[in-house]
């Protein structure tokens, strides 16, 4: 039952409010003066407060200020038979949701309260929901790789810098590009997505700039584009490889005037858009395949970010799978649920091709499925994925004969720079290669200690 607190000296004006309360399904509480109200609140999980201005002792200003600093939500409506403009607008200043005078008229009371009511239940929800969203999107992880990309994200956040995202599928480009933005100073402001892969070359320009009423068959009305819905805030512009030459083009010239203009019209627009990208692909080769202008990759890679794959970062699987496994019993109503120290160093074991979000469907899988409350190595056996070497890894995840044999060198350079802990000159020297190509080979694959 919803709890109203009364503070108020006079015991007609009480009374007369227990009775309005008690009819409405209210739980009305009672104090005589302020320190007793806020001894009551202290005390009792009270929904509301009605709270008289004028009253021996702490008067009703003094009662508010400490309401505020015990509980900054709590709704508290002010009564009094003394009122004045000055006397509410001080009172709404300290944090008051509203100002009632005497005599108290029932409906009005009522509608106040009501309303205030409403008010907290939706702070409340917001707040839940704001905490949801910002858990999900939390970046997780203990490694130095992840430290870095944490540290890099601080820095260069409240820069206006625009930055290129790179790493496989699943590492969580999305996550820091919504970071990056949180970080800034655009964060009150629109963070908008495109996904240059889901979208058909013939529209991704349509989805971008815009177009005008017949600006093409099926344009029946004027659409705004993603550039000006980002207008003040952030273009998050994921798989960017995927872009077609001509809508490159026409990115590249709204990063370097700020403007666009919509399909089908000739009006300028100008936007302020910090632009933010992501690939998994390697573009320099894109470049030398014609397929990526080198332009714009040089105006897109001001600041780079690479997100190494799970299998690099495997110290930070721990940390991930508890998380994910929170999650999931949050969401389903379930107890707690921990992992066996043998059950994480088989987690650690794995290939993850579909890195963290491969990692998180797996972690649902073993929550929802094994029976207790403890996940083991046999439940693993059962419901994840064997572990496979590293060269059936390649094999399964390249398509092209290129993309295997930059696999493989890639996984033979770390090997082999491991085996010397990280001895540059000694790995080239043992390898009869170049320390320079060697230097080359490590930016070009990302490869870090």
């Amino acid at each position: 039952m919803t709890k109203i607190l009364i503070v108020d000296d006079e015991k007609s004006i009480r009374e007369s409010l227990r009775m309005i309360l008690e009819y409405e399904g209210y739980e009305p509480l009672f104090a005589g003066e302020g320190k007793k109200g806020i001894q009551t609140i202290e005390e009792e999980p009270i929904d509301l407060v009605l709270l008289d201005i004028k009253m021996p002792g702490m008067d009703g200003i003094e009662v508010l200020q400490k309401i505020r600093e015990m509980d900054a939500d709590l709704p508290v409506i002010m009564i009094s038979g003394h009122g004045t403009i000055e006397t509410a607008v001080e009172a709404t200043k300290k944090g008051a949701y509203d100002f009632l005078e005497k005599p108290l008229d029932r409906d009005k009371v009522l509608v106040t309260i009501r309303n205030a009511l409403r008010q907290r239940k939706l702070s409340q929800d917001y707040r839940e929901i704001k905490e949801k969203v910002e858990t999900d999107e939390e970046i997780l992880g203990t490694s130095e790789a992840i430290k870095n990309i944490l540290e890099l994200i601080k820095r260069v956040g409240p820069t206006d810098a625009r930055i290129l995202i790179t790493g496989e599928n699943g590492t969580g480009k999305e996550l820091v590009a919504k970071a990056l933005h949180r970080y800034s100073k655009r964060s009150t402001m629109p963070f908008v997505e495109v996904n240059c892969a889901a979208i058909p070359n013939e529209l991704l320009e349509s989805e971008l700039f815009g177009h005008e009423k017949g600006a093409f068959t099926g344009a029946a009305s004027r659409r705004i584009g993603k550039f000006e819905f980002a207008h003040k805030g952030t273009l998050f512009l994921d798989e960017i490889g995927d872009m077609s030459t001509t809508a490159q083009a026409k990115v590249l010239r709204a990063i370097e005037e700020g403007k666009i203009e919509r399909l089908g019209s000739n009006k300028i627009v100008e936007v302020d858009v910090r632009v933010i990208a992501a690939t998994n692909q390697d573009l320099h080769k894109l470049i030398d395949d014609g397929k990526f202008r080198e332009d714009l990759l040089h105006r897109l890679n001001v600041i780079p970010v690479h997100i190494p794959p799970l299998r690099e970062r495997t110290d930070d699987i721990p940390e991930l799978a508890q998380a994910f496994a929170d999650a999931v019993c949050k969401r389903n109503g379930f107890p707690k649920k921990t992992f066996d120290k043998d059950t994480i160093r088989l987690l650690q074991s794995y290939d993850w091709r579909g890195n963290v979000r491969e990692l998180r469907n797996i972690v649902e899988r073993l929550v929802i499925m094994s029976r207790g409350n403890r996940i083991t190595a046999d439940d693993l056996s059962l419901l994840a994925p064997k572990k496979k070497g590293a060269v059936d890894s390649i094999i399964d995840s390249a398509d092209t004969f290129q993309e295997f044999k930059n696999s493989a060198e890639r996984e033979f350079l770390r090997h082999q720079l491991e085996k010397r802990g990280w001895n540059v000159s000694q790995t080239a020297e043992d390898l009869q290669i170049q320390r320079s190509h060697l230097y080359n080979k490590i930016k070009k694959y990302g490869l870090e200690r």
